[in-house]
């Protein structure tokens, strides 16, 4: 219960703090800056910024220099889920129990909205140079940012799924694996690394970070593969089934649901045992990373 109203309060701070940079709904775009923050305003858990914040705060982060980095990031995560909700892709109508972006302010508008929002993304995160010039950190944080957010990171991932998806090509565990740790595990690998980066964390502590953030990954999306078959659209906020309809072999499809569970639970377990071998723990950070395990939606 202790957690939980933890996890409340959190999410609220971040909610705050997102409100901060969104854009203001004026002049000649003001439709493109609704249908932005329309996206963002969806709600969500949130998670890749809180595992920001609570990495930041692991390793002594105190200033504000992390909240630009905690609105981009949310914004490069909801603008890779209105693009993935389109018709050319998915084909979602809901998203997090209400309309998807394209549903209400059509195909179009919800294409300039993800560009937006991601354009906006690395324009709310250079403010940081404001708030730190002489900041070396700032700099390699943006490199984190824009590494795995692009080609070589999620849209590289987005792109073997769609491939494969599209002409129904026969995935391997090679390329299934490819798909959900660029697709999925980078950007959640990149709030830990940031956090850290910007905390002042030693090199070697940011890249066991990444390893963490891989696991993290890999098993947020084995569960986000079981959720889609066990679970319903009144809990999961978005239709279930989508992943058979659309004829994509997922981690469950190849493993079975018992052998996911247990994977989801081993990779979780390796990521705390991860987050507990630095000097300073923290003990939220890791209760987030283990309710992966049993989380619902």
């Amino acid at each position: 219960m202790e957690f939980e109203k933890q996890l409340k309060q959190k999410v609220e701070e971040i909610e705050a703090i997102l409100e901060e940079y969104l854009p203001e709904e004026t002049g000649f775009q003001k439709t493109l800056f609704e249908a932005m923050n329309y996206s963002v305003r969806a709600g969500g858990k949130r998670l890749r910024p809180m595992l920001m914040m609570e990495t930041y705060r692991m390793f002594g982060g105190t200033g504000d220099i992390i909240k630009p980095f905690l609105a981009a990031q949310e914004m490069i995560h909801t603008y890779s889920l209105v693009h993935d909700d389109l018709p050319a892709m998915d084909n979602d109508l809901y998203r997090r129990g209400r309309k998807t972006t394209h549903a209400v302010y059509g195909e179009a508008m919800a294409i300039l909205a993800g560009d937006g929002l991601l354009n906006y993304a690395f324009e709310t995160a250079c403010k940081a140079f404001d708030m730190e010039p002489a900041n070396p950190a700032v700099g390699k944080a943006i490199k984190i940012l824009s590494e795995k957010a692009g080609c070589y990171g999620m849209i590289g991932g987005q792109t073997a799924d769609v491939e494969a998806e599209k002409r129904q090509l026969e995935i391997d565990e090679e390329k299934l694996m490819f798909i959900h740790q660029h697709k999925t595990a980078a950007l959640i690998q990149s709030s830990l690394m940031i956090g850290a980066v910007l905390a002042g964390a030693e090199k070697q502590e940011v890249e066991a970070l990444e390893k963490a953030g891989y696991d993290i990954g890999i098993a947020f999306q084995i569960q986000d593969d079981i959720l889609d078959i066990t679970s319903s659209l009144e809990v999961l906020g978005k239709p279930v089934g989508s992943d058979e309809k659309n004829h994509k072999l997922t981690y469950v499809s190849a493993h079975g649901l018992e052998q996911s569970r247990r994977d989801v639970e081993r990779l979780s377990q390796e990521a705390v045992t991860i987050l507990q071998s630095f000097r300073n723990r923290n003990l939220f950070l890791e209760q987030l990373v283990l309710t992966l395990i049993t989380r619902e939606k």
